[in-house]
C-alpha cells in the first residue's frame, strides 16, 4: 500500500491513490505527496564505493562554501531586527505558541458568559462586574493568539485557503468582535444587564462563546488529525 501526505496539515493517507481531498483540511488530493515507502529508503551497505566518492568529494565542497560565503555573519546581511524576528517566530513554532496561548480565552470566555447571565437572571451587579473583568483578561490575550495563530497559518500550513481555515478565521474573528463590542459596552453602560437591552448583551456573548467554541475545535481537528 502507498502512503500519501498532504502538504498542508501532514495527514498522511494509506492507499494506491490519494483522496479526493484531505479529510482534515480540506486541501485537494491532487496536492498529495507520495511518500517513499520505509524498504526503499534502506540502502545495502554493499555499495562503498558511493562512499569514497563522498569522502574525495567532500573536501571540494568545503572549499567551495568557503569561497561563496567566508566569515558571513548573518547580521551583517540582514537588519538585527528582522534576524531577532525570524529567531522568535521559530521559537513559537517550536513551542507551539498559539496552541498553548489559545487556551487562555477558550477557558475564560465560557466563565465571562457564564457568570454574565447569571447577573442576568438574579439582577446581581457584582457578578455582571466579575464577568467583565474575566473579558478584559481575553482582550489582553487575544494580540498574542492572533499573532501565533497567522504565523502558523503562514509558516505551518502553508496560508492554506481551504474552508476549514476560513471557517477558523471567521470564527477567531467573531470572537474578537464580540469581546470588543461587551467589553466596550459595559464601560459605556454598566448597568447594561438590568436595563431592556440585556438580553441583546447576553445574545453577543453567547455568540462569542460560540464562535471560540469552532475555532477551538477546528484547531483541535487540525492537531490531532481526527
Amino acid at each position: 500500500m502507498k502512503k500519501w501526505q498532504c502538504p498542508v496539515c501532514k495527514y498522511i493517507h494509506t492507499g494506491d491513490e490519494p483522496p479526493e481531498k484531505c479529510p482534515v483540511c480540506g486541501v485537494s488530493g491532487s496536492k498529495f505527496v507520495p511518500l517513499e515507502d520505509d524498504t526503499a529508503a534502506e540502502t545495502p551497505e554493499a555499495e562503498t564505493p558511493a562512499t569514497d566518492e563522498k569522502k574525495t568529494v567532500a573536501p571540494e565542497k568545503k572549499a567551495a562554501n568557503n569561497t561563496e560565503t567566508p566569515n558571513a555573519s548573518p547580521l551583517k546581511t540582514e537588519g538585527r531586527a528582522m534576524v531577532y524576528m525570524k529567531k522568535t517566530a521559530e521559537l513559537m513554532l517550536k513551542h507551539h505558541a498559539h496552541p498553548v496561548t489559545v487556551h487562555i480565552p477558550n477557558g475564560v470566555i465560557p466563565v465571562a458568559a457564564a457568570l454574565f447571565i447569571l447577573s442576568w437572571i438574579f439582577g446581581s451587579p457584582l457578578l455582571a462586574k466579575a464577568g467583565f473583568i474575566n473579558q478584559v483578561f481575553v482582550l489582553i490575550a487575544l494580540p498574542v493568539v492572533v499573532l501565533t495563530g497567522v504565523l502558523e497559518w503562514k509558516k505551518k500550513y502553508n496560508q492554506a485557503q481551504t474552508t476549514i481555515f476560513k471557517l477558523k478565521i471567521g470564527a477567531a474573528t467573531v470572537t474578537a468582535i464580540c469581546c470588543m463590542a461587551s467589553i466596550i459596552w459595559y464601560l459605556v453602560n454598566p448597568g447594561v444587564l438590568e436595563s431592556s437591552w440585556a438580553w441583546v448583551f447576553v445574545v453577543i456573548n453567547l455568540l462569542m462563546l460560540a464562535a471560540a467554541g469552532v475555532a477551538g475545535h477546528i484547531g483541535g481537528k487540525l492537531v490531532f488529525k481526527d
